[in-house]
């Protein structure tokens, strides 16, 4: 199936979408000859053949492993019918602590795939912890989106140097790394395939335990972000669930689409630019300076990312932070135990460069849509209790999402940060409508959204799907509203023994929570967007769990940020669109896009209309 989109750049560097390319003849000429000029810096460097990609795969029986014993000796615990179990992590404080703690029980192995790694505070002790993981004999394997590995960002390829760990970059682009201007000619280069990007996100300990969802790894993703933070969710799951999402893992990992770092890059090359960089913004602290001793990594990681023009380096307060918290307590988490499926996009949806390579011959020829890990009941549990996939098997993960819809007789209530919706998608919430399905949306509103452009797509459909009877709802940008609606952890509030609260108070906020839940029993959580990047240019991946209990935790989560931190978008009697203040504020009922400034809004109405849909 289909994996979901980056983001165009936008006001942020965080988390950018690759750019939307513009229209209108009087554009013509500028693109033609910058079209050039990228081609002659970029054409006559292009990517490595006879590439060595020795195949691997994820450890064959987690069962020995102490994750998959503890997780077993649980479920035994619990009671439980179904053999695989999750549990719901809204905060950045449980996001960041669950990362911990799979890195420091994991045993055997260590599989990351990711759309977007930053070098900054939060990463820096996260792949410290992976490094001593490495050091101890953890089988590491890191899989990147190639998008983001310029400037600073491009020194996390230095992970691949370090013993014990391979990493590679999927859908590598062409030319210089010392800056995002780079990227910019390589766009221009070969315009279609920076377009497509692998969305996924996953993070794997030993076959036996892993976390899916929206975050990649960065200081807006852990709240520790000091301009502006996502508000994300994920799922922690264990069981035979995490043994699907391992073979999506391994069909990218061994696909010709992903190149060993040292066949891109050496690290004496890293190195200089590392030291081309500024000098660090302040000193370590003496106790971070022990510990970066301890793992004896200072060496191998961007332990210090300088200030340059790719981003500022990490502050005290970023590094105290992170440094403070705790690896979660598995122990203390309230595990739910269900019926659960895998819906991921094949690696084939981007095209391989040049003529398409066979797959290696360990693994099976890629189909154009697959769902892996359908975990169903035991033969006499009620029939309504097991997760079927859709049939026939869905072109993408968006597509096998709308199938799902078809299937909703009550209720969609959908958060979907990047909310750009094609004609299917449309036809989805019509046919649901006249069903008697309520349907709600809750995405970003202008300004609480890291890619304007996307926004542009969104606001062009916003009247028609009024119309249509679809219920739109817009987050604001202030952290404040939002910390009690999204800052749980999923289990009783517990943070798993980690000390400290994280979050910038006065931060923005971004919605960046993908997830649908259906009639109050299927919870989809994943890396996929309602937009059509997600559909047709990038891959991701998404868990279906069938759940009443988790559909409810995440229910009232979205209902509580509907009531208190949204806009409700409605139309008046005129047809003219109205923004309702959200409860128990002192705003007031906006006629214009809230709380954005009036160039931001003018930019929209002007360069919005240029953008095709499919881009943003």
């Amino acid at each position: 199936m289909h994996l979901a989109h980056p983001h165009p750049p936008s006001l942020r560097s965080q988390h950018r979408r690759p750019l939307p390319g513009p229209a209108g003849w009087s554009w013509v000429g500028w693109i033609l000859t910058v079209a050039a000029l990228g081609a002659a810096l970029t054409g006559c460097t292009g990517l490595p053949e006879q590439v060595d990609r020795p195949v691997s795969t994820a450890l064959a029986d987690p069962s020995p492993t102490p994750l998959a014993q503890w997780a077993q000796t649980q479920r035994s615990a619990d009671k439980a019918r179904h053999p695989s179990g999750f549990v719901l992590l809204s905060g950045p404080q449980a996001a960041y602590g669950s990362r911990l703690a799979l890195v420091d029980a994991a045993q055997q192995t260590l599989d990351l795939q990711y759309y977007a790694i930053h070098a900054d505070a939060s990463t820096e002790r996260l792949l410290l912890a992976v490094v001593a993981a490495a050091q101890r004999g953890v089988r590491v394997r890191v899989l990147l989106d190639d998008f983001h590995s310029t400037g600073r960002d491009a020194q996390v390829m230095r992970l691949a140097f370090v013993p014990n760990i391979e990493m590679r970059m999927f859908n590598p682009l062409t030319g210089a790394r010392n800056s995002q201007m780079g990227r910019v000619f390589s766009l221009l280069g070969d315009f279609s395939r920076v377009q497509q990007r692998m969305h996924n996100k996953l993070f794997i300990a030993d076959n036996a335990m892993g976390i899916a969802g929206g975050r990649n790894l960065g200081n807006a993703y852990f709240g520790n972000d000091e301009s502006g933070n996502f508000v994300d969710l994920d799922v922690l799951a264990t069981g035979p669930v995490v043994q699907a999402l391992s073979r999506s893992f391994d069909a990218y990992w061994n696909n010709p689409r992903a190149y060993p770092v040292q066949s891109l890059i050496s690290r004496p090359e890293l190195l200089r630019m590392r030291e081309r960089l500024s000098p660090p913004n302040g000193p370590l602290s003496p106790d971070i300076q022990r510990r970066l001793r301890e793992g004896e990594a200072g060496s191998a990681l961007p332990s210090t990312p300088p200030t340059s023009a790719d981003g500022p380096s990490p502050t005290s307060a970023q590094r105290a932070r992170i440094w403070n918290q705790r690896p979660l307590d598995l122990r203390q988490m309230r595990w739910t135990w269900a019926p659960a499926a895998v819906l991921v996009d094949q690696p084939a949806k981007i095209p391989a460069d040049g003529t398409e390579a066979s797959p290696p011959p360990s693994q099976p020829p890629a189909q154009p849509t697959e769902s892996i890990g359908t975990i169903t009941p035991p033969t006499t549990a009620p029939a309504s209790n097991a997760v079927t996939p859709p049939e026939p098997p869905a072109e993408t993960v968006v597509d096998g999402l709308l199938q799902l819809m078809g299937q909703a007789s009550q209720e969609l209530l959908i958060v979907s940060p990047y909310f750009v919706p094609g004609a299917d998608m449309k036809q989805a919430f019509a046919s649901a409508i006249a069903r008697g399905v309520r349907v709600r949306v809750l995405t970003n509103s202008l300004a609480s959204n890291d890619a304007p452009l996307a926004h542009a797509g969104y606001a062009r459909h916003r009247t028609d799907l009024l119309q249509a009877g679809v219920q739109l709802y817009e987050m604001r940008s202030e952290l404040s509203g939002l910390r009690s609606v999204f800052l749980g952890t999923g289990s009783s509030g517990a943070a798993g023994g980690a000390s400290g609260s994280m979050g910038v108070g006065n931060s923005r906020s971004m919605l960046h929570s993908k997830l649908l839940v259906m009639d109050g029993r299927l919870l989809a959580v994943g890396s996929m967007n309602l937009d059509l990047r997600s559909q047709l240019q990038n891959t991701e991946i998404a868990l279906l769990i069938q759940s009443r209990p988790l559909a409810a935790q995440a229910t009232r989560q979205i209902e509580a940020a509907l009531t208190d931190a949204a806009w409700h978008v409605v139309l008046d009697a005129q047809g003219q669109l109205v923004w309702r203040a959200p409860a128990h504020s002192s705003l007031q009922d906006a006629t214009t896009e809230p709380d954005a400034s009036a160039p931001l809004r003018w930019l929209l109405h002007l360069i919005g209309p240029l953008a095709p849909d499919h881009l943003l």
